[in-house]
């Protein structure tokens, strides 16, 4: 019988994932990356180039907070792993609707001007960051631990993970018109960045949150039939049993090493894009590059799991993302920037190499969803909340690594905040090509060296599937015997 015959009920019974619960699971993804594509995005250059907090300081402060959440994701991980909803007997949909609201109102208290001087400001954000990263650390590895207890069926889980970076992507693109209405805002209705960025923070922080809970209606399909409770030290140690899962962590977190900084600084340092005799402004330049470098990416997901056939699965899509980039920027580079056209025509290399970019991080959920069927095989355990949030610490010990680097380039080449960005000196001006399209180079092929040992076999995964099957009509018959003894 065709999917499409099955009743609501019958798709749910045999693995399948409705339309209704993937679109609206979707939909809460995409709400939460809005929320933090305003946070990793433009909370650097909040405090640094608005608040005028120095970017060394910022780059220290905040790559010592984001190394201090990455080693709380696996405890907040290990903690999910062993707790249960007693009322609903559920593990990970309850946070998707009690926490949005209060990590969105935390969002609003890291944008707000506090009135004080000197380092004061940086040290007040960074209290509201560490409670908001508790906050949203445990709604992450909840949301994203779903993907995982979506359906027992592989091909299931990839047809989610496809909608899920597609609602990441969504968000991602809702947060990327912050330079463009920066631009607007400022120039053309006399707004300050100070209140820009806080009505940034109401809409895309705390809407964006609110927005997530739509995440709540996707159902969990896979139960953990072992009972027996486990010590928060072997919720932790069970890594061990995940290579998988621990390779992709550390090619995530080598991949940030790159010698780059956030590319606001680089196109708000240029002044010489017109169209006929009108300048074109900075964020407007950055909104276009980032339309033109994500729509292919951002199109060719709607059919990703059928181009991940085509390439050979999902691990050679990950060597083809990082090799690709190695190439186009490459030479991108000797293409330049300093005309418009030229931009352009980078932007459209960059676009090209955004197609199989667009698939990494559905194939590293794939792949990790994956590889908790392979550690239940093992050893009875689901680890959604272990696994998923060392998703979270690969992320965040990358992004501690990127803000110090990021802080130690910009005192390199001399940036100073206090100075308009066009104003910059000679040094900075010449290095910020470099930085920008070269510098992502470095943390590519550190991620190749590491990806290369990733095990993607068919096989095992589909021979898993039905020993799992198996196990779990075997404990629902138990289950039956048990209750007409009683």
């Amino acid at each position: 019988m065709s999917k499409k015959a099955l009743s609501q009920d019958a798709i749910r019974t045999q693995g399948y994932v409705d339309n209704r619960s993937l679109f609206a699971y979707a939909a809460g993804i995409a709400g939460q990356n809005m929320h933090y594509g305003l946070i990793s995005g433009w909370l650097f250059y909040f405090c640094n180039a608005v608040l005028k907090i120095s970017a060394e300081a910022v780059g220290m402060i905040t790559s010592i907070s984001r190394l201090w959440d990455s080693v709380n994701d696996p405890i907040i991980g290990a903690l999910i792993d062993r707790h249960t909803f007693k009322k609903s007997g559920e593990k990970l949909r309850p946070y998707l609707l009690y926490l949005p609201a209060i990590i969105g109102v935390l969002s609003l208290l890291m944008f707000k001007d506090w009135g004080v001087g000197g380092n004061k400001p940086i040290i007040i954000i960074l209290v509201f960051y560490l409670i908001w990263d508790l906050f949203y650390s445990m709604q992450d590895v909840a949301l994203w631990g779903m993907l995982a207890l979506s359906s027992p069926r592989s091909e299931e889980r990839a047809r989610v993970a496809q909608w899920t970076a597609i609602g990441v992507t969504a968000g991602g693109a809702l947060a990327g018109l912050v330079p463009l209405v920066k631009d607007i805002a400022v120039n053309n209705f006399g707004a300050t960045d100070k209140s820009f960025f806080f009505g940034a923070a109401l809409v895309l922080g705390l809407g964006g949150q609110l927005i997530s809970m739509s995440a709540y209606k996707m159902n969990e399909s896979v139960k953990n039939e072992n009972k027996e409770k486990e010590s928060f030290f072997e919720a932790i140690f069970v890594l061990r049993h995940n290579k998988t899962m621990l390779l992709i962590s550390l090619a995530r977190i080598l991949e940030y090493i790159k010698l780059s900084v956030p590319w606001a600084y680089f196109f708000e340092s240029q002044v010489f894009y017109k169209v006929g005799n009108t300048d074109i402004g900075a964020g407007t330049v950055q909104f276009v590059y980032g339309l033109l470098t994500g729509a292919p990416g951002t199109f060719a997901q709607f059919a990703a799991t059928k181009i991940v056939d085509k390439v050979g699965g999902m691990k050679r899509v990950l060597i083809l993302a990082q090799v690709s980039s190695v190439v186009l920027r490459i030479i991108s580079y000797f293409v330049g920037f300093n005309k418009i056209w030229k931009l352009v025509l980078v932007a459209a290399f960059m676009g090209l190499q955004s197609i199989p970019a667009a698939m990494v991080n559905i194939a590293h959920r794939s792949l990790m969803s994956d590889s908790i069927d392979y550690v239940e095989y093992k050893t009875g355990k689901r680890t959604e909340g272990i696994t998923f949030s060392m998703q979270n610490f690969g992320t965040k010990i990358g992004e501690a690594i990127s803000l110090f680097i990021n802080g130690k380039l910009l005192t390199l080449v001399g940036y100073n905040q206090n100075i308009a960005m066009t104003a910059q000196n000679a040094v900075f001006m010449k290095w910020q090509w470099p930085m920008f399209i070269l510098g992502p180079i470095v943390g590519a092929v550190l991620y190749l060296a590491v990806i290369v040992f990733v095990k993607d076999d068919e096989k095992e995964r589909k021979f898993i599937e039905e020993e799992l099957k198996k196990r779990r009509n075997a404990s629902v018959e138990s289950a039956k015997e048990e209750l007409k003894t009683l």
